[in-house]
């Protein structure tokens, strides 16, 4: 079993092109990938609005795209993508996968995924940043 994480992307991002480990630069987004690194996973990826899944070397341009503001139809439909992306890259039936995302961005995705974990369910970012704070 292979652990991967999965951190969701944020609005807050730098005005150039950049790899996805550097274009995000809210708070909660660098917490997140320094918390995500400790755990030793073989795998990191970002839940891009935008692009699906993303690895954190590969190089993109700034954009403005969130689940937030999609509908339902939307969600399924990129959550649809990112399952086959996710299963390109991952074994879907035996691989634990950690979210570091809502529930926007893991509704759609979890009933595929036999093996999942949600460290932070239920917290509100404030609550979340104290978490990441705490271990890292």
């Amino acid at each position: 079993m292979r652990k991967i994480v999965l951190i969701s992307c944020v609005s807050k991002k730098l005005v150039h092109a950049a790899k996805v480990r550097d274009i995000y630069v809210s708070p909660l987004f660098r917490l997140n990938l320094a918390y995500a690194e400790s755990l030793k996973p073989d795998a990191i990826y970002v839940l891009s609005a935008k692009h699906g899944l993303l690895p954190l070397d590969d190089q993109i341009e700034p954009y403005e795209l969130t689940l937030n503001t999609m509908g339902t139809g939307q969600i399924r439909a990129w959550a649809s993508g990112v399952v086959s992306q996710l299963a390109a890259v991952a074994d879907l039936k035996h691989d634990l996968f950690v979210f570091l995302a809502g529930d926007k961005y893991r509704k759609f995705l979890v009933p595929h995924l036999a093996h999942f974990e949600v460290p932070m369910d239920g917290l509100t970012i404030g609550r979340q940043l104290q978490f990441l704070s705490r271990r890292t």
